[in-house]
């Protein structure tokens, strides 16, 4: 399996745990980590941890862009790096024993017209050796909504597969071109549909819509509750326990690499993308699980939807 990532807004990620967040207090953290971060390069990172092909399509610049790089071939992760002008982003996140994450996100750098046109043409270099394309995360200043648009138009051209894990305008945008998988959570999948979702079956409606404005199957991660796979050939529910949250940084990420790494269709694709973030939630900041981490005895796959069952966290 060779999957290529594309994350338009990378970061360099430090995360520190907490015994507790006092607001206005000098703390002393107990744990800290610096990971190379973004949506498509946890997907890489997750799926390099399974073992498999990754390269990792990104724009890099300033000292924070050159570290991730260094980190992510550390990793044993290809690179395939856009030079732009301004530092790549820098984010912080403080992890709380119980599982809560307080996270400040940098907006990240603005990349012109030139920088926009070479990200593209990068990704469409590397797309004919790909099985899968993951376009992951939001977009930077400078780039339009219609830009995923762009990139699943052009990837389909050069014989590609798309999952597309993004929201609001982008996801709208990008529908047009049909792309094969979309990520959506809850929160995502509700706006992407106009309203608000109280249970299990108003999120197997919504992800129907998505499908029928071009999503060629939905992959729509519920929390707690569980995920959804909405496609051609069914409807699948799919959960598993977690006995501790230690952190939720990257976990909808892994869980995409586990989708995808199994073919990224189906029951059984769906029951590795649950095995994966559920073993994600339970590393430090964004660890991604390996082969060792996993536990697939845990996962239920049904398709025998519980419709009626109240979201633990409603979405609007």
């Amino acid at each position: 399996m060779n999957i290529l990532t594309v994350t338009p807004n990378p970061s360099l990620d430090r995360t520190y745990e907490v015994p507790d967040l006092a607001r206005g207090e000098v703390l002393r953290a107990t744990g800290e980590r610096i990971d190379p971060g973004g949506k498509g390069v946890n997907v890489s990172r997750a799926v390099a941890a399974a073992g498999h092909h990754t390269v990792a399509v990104m724009p890099l610049g300033g000292a924070p862009g050159a570290l991730v790089a260094e980190l992510l071939a550390g990793q044993g992760i290809g690179v395939a790096p856009v030079p732009v002008a301004g530092p790549t982003r820098s984010n912080i996140a403080v992890a709380e024993p119980d599982g809560t994450l307080t996270k400040i996100n940098a907006p990240g750098p603005q990349l012109g017209a030139a920088e926009s046109e070479l990200l593209l043409d990068t990704v469409t270099e590397h797309s004919g050796r790909a099985d899968w394309i993951a376009c992951c995360g939001s977009l930077p200043r400078g780039l339009t909504p219609q830009w995923y648009a762009d990139l699943v138009a052009r990837a389909h051209a050069a014989g590609a597969k798309v999952a597309l894990d993004t929201s609001g305008p982008s996801l709208i945008a990008a529908l047009r071109e049909r792309p094969d998988v979309v990520k959506p959570n809850a929160e995502e999948l509700a706006q992407a549909v106009g309203r608000p979702l109280a249970t299990i079956g108003d999120a197997v409606k919504a992800a129907e819509e998505v499908r029928e404005l071009g999503a060629g199957s939905v992959l729509a991660s519920l929390g707690a509750d569980g995920q959804l796979l909405v496609g051609a050939s069914g409807t699948y529910f799919a959960s598993a326990p977690v006995a501790l949250v230690r952190s939720n940084v990257g976990a909808g990420d892994a869980s995409l690499a586990g989708f995808l790494a199994a073919g990224g269709e189906g029951p059984g694709a769906l029951a590795a993308a649950v095995a994966h973030g559920a073993a994600a939630v339970q590393l430090p900041g964004s660890v991604m699980p390996t082969p060792a981490d996993l536990d697939p005895s845990a996962v239920t796959v049904t398709d025998v939807v519980p419709l009626d069952r109240p979201l633990t966290e409603p979405a609007s």
